[in-house]
């Protein structure tokens, strides 16, 4: 830490044109002044500092709806303040509309797109400093990612989360419309009622609403320090927002001038804070998949066996869907993402001397939060729903590099049951909505790991549908895919390694007695080393489901979940 403050200190000669002087200054760049003022520059701009300001809107989804127009408000900001922003459009990929299709196994795939093509043009244009909007599941690591990687300065701000519907006066989310599917199926809801709350559930514009894996990374993003310290909680819809777009413009031009760059910010006690943040807010499991690969892009030292010692002192002091009762937006109204920061802080359960954009500490950014009076959201480690965290890896026979759970969406701690073994989640699906499986069972779904399937899909239409149909406390899944930030129940993510790669889990068979225990962290199928190798000597990988195109290439490139399925480069 005392480096990171080291640096920026010594940072005030920072060259504020560090990377753009390259591209614009000189006679030898007139070809490039020509093209620029084509689009609206002139000669005072070629002095000034070049910013880009990299979004994913996208026609396709409520999630990143808003960015467009909030990215022109960023852009105000940055004008007003001196800076020159260049905007710059990427792709995303919904996980809710393409949940339980071929589609979704594109979702993790744009992890890794989005990040190389904001590296891309960062690095092509010489862009001087960065501010990446991002709103859905993949947008958010991938912009951590891609300013770790170029180590320009620059943060990330939140589109923000979408309001809650309203069912029967209750609030709900999506996660209720795929819980829905479950109890429809089962002769629990009627068709109007499946219609009714499929037309409530989604008001407008913003990311998913409860603690899933949007609003996990915006929390986690901002304890890290990659996003300024009250900018996350707003409302997708909400007018301040648009003030914060501005706020943020001006922002990154301070940061520039003092030099203060992302791996000046991130260290790995601060990726730690981040992670305590996520397990004590009953946090999305694709947190650690996407720590591992933030991790990775900053070059600092992370394993999948850190996370278990840091959840075991964490208590959830926060009553969020899917294991709770409130909303993103019941954060926002309670105090905000840095009122959660401000008592994790108090409470001892992070560091609050790591740095933020702003050159200042978490403790001085998070100390002027402020409390609504009887808000019951953000609670205390006395009043904690639970006194450790929730989310935990698993290891046995059956996941030597481990499994993720989220104990926090759980209701019991260990399960025993007969396998069912499914080799797509199109199978399972089935399988529940038509009653096929059985109090006890413990549901394995395989070849949808990072290579496998590829892009090792969420899997939130089968938990949610168990949930639906009312199996959820009596029945276990676990895949080498990956759920949603929206999934509760004794479900376990991540298995690795994956089965296509030759992963325990390829030789597990129907009745195989498999044994979840959250107390003793063991995830193990009751077969002996010597039947496993039997089993193993008759198995073969089977062929790679693409071909050609994209997923062919992630699929030979990525690395397994417990290294946070991030693509390596083949030297």
């Amino acid at each position: 830490m005392a480096d990171s403050r080291t640096r920026t200190e010594q940072a005030t000669d920072f060259d504020v044109r560090h990377r753009s002087r390259t591209i614009l200054d000189g006679p030898n760049r007139a070809p490039a002044r020509s093209y620029l003022r084509a689009i609206g520059l002139d000669d005072e701009d070629f002095k000034k500092p070049v910013i880009g300001v990299a979004h994913s809107w996208i026609g396709t989804m409520p999630c990143n709806f808003g960015l467009r127009r909030l990215a022109v408000q960023v852009m105000n900001g940055i004008r007003e303040a001196g800076g020159v922003p260049m905007e710059v459009n990427t792709v995303a990929i919904s996980d809710g509309i393409t949940m339980g299709t071929e589609g979704m196994k594109t979702s993790l795939v744009s992890r890794e797109v989005v990040t190389d093509s904001i590296e891309l043009v960062a690095r092509g244009h010489m862009f001087d400093g960065m501010i990446v909007l991002a709103a859905c599941d993949k947008t958010m690591p991938a912009a951590a990612m891609a300013l770790l990687r170029l180590n320009i300065p620059g943060f990330l701000v939140y589109g923000g989360s979408i309001m809650p519907g309203h069912f029967k006066g209750e609030d709900v989310t999506i996660q209720e419309v795929f819980e829905a599917v479950g109890a429809h199926a089962a002769g629990k809801m009627s068709d109007a009622d499946l219609m009714e709350i499929e037309r409530q559930a989604c008001p407008g514009e913003g990311a998913c609403g409860g603690q899933f894996t949007a609003n996990t990374m915006a929390t986690a993003l901002e304890v890290l320090g990659l996003s300024p310290t009250g900018m996350a909680a707003t409302p997708a819809v909400d007018p301040k927002k648009e003030i914060i777009g501005r706020e943020a413009g001006k922002l990154i031009m301070e940061q520039l001038e003092a030099g203060l760059r992302p791996r000046d910010i991130v260290t790995r006690q601060s990726i730690m804070n981040s992670f305590v943040s996520a397990a004590a807010t009953g946090g999305s499991t694709n947190i650690i998949l996407h720590l591992l690969a933030i991790a990775r892009e900053a070059e600092i030292p992370l394993s999948i066996d850190d996370f278990n010692e840091v959840s075991d002192q964490t208590p959830v002091i926060a009553d969020l869907k899917p294991s709770g009762k409130y909303t993103a937006v019941d954060v926002y109204n309670a105090g905000g993402i840095e009122l959660i920061t401000k008592r994790l802080i108090e409470e001892g359960m992070i560091d609050g001397n790591q740095l933020t954009p702003t050159g200042k500490t978490l403790a001085e950014e998070s100390a002027s939060a402020v409390e609504t009076p009887g808000q019951q959201v953000i609670l205390t480690r006395e009043t904690a729903k639970s006194q450790t965290g929730g989310l935990l890896v698993l290891k046995g026979n059956l996941a030597p590099e481990g499994g993720v759970i989220k104990v926090s969406g759980a209701d019991r701690s260990r399960h025993q049951g007969p396998a069912r073994v499914f080799e797509r989640e199109e199978d399972a699906m089935q399988a529940v909505i038509t009653g096929q499986i059985n109090d006890g069972d413990v549901m394995v779904i395989r070849y949808e790991g990072p290579k496998g399937g590829p892009g090792m899909r969420e899997m939130l239409g089968v938990t949610a549908a168990i949930v639906g149909e009312g199996l959820g406390e009596t029945v276990a899944l676990l895949t080498d895919g990956r759920f949603s930030g929206a999934t509760r129940g004794f479900m376990i993510g991540h298995v690795a390694p994956e089965a296509a790669v030759g992963g325990p889990i390829a030789i597990i068979q129907d009745g195989d007695t498999i044994t979840i225990d959250v107390d003793t962290r063991e995830l193990t199928v009751d077969l002996t080393e010597e039947e496993i190798g039997q089993r193993f000597a008759a198995w073969s990988a089977p062929e790679p489901r693409y071909q050609t195109g994209i997923m062919a290439k992630y699929a030979a490139l990525v690395s397994s979940a417990s290294e946070g399925a991030v693509t390596h480069p083949v030297l």
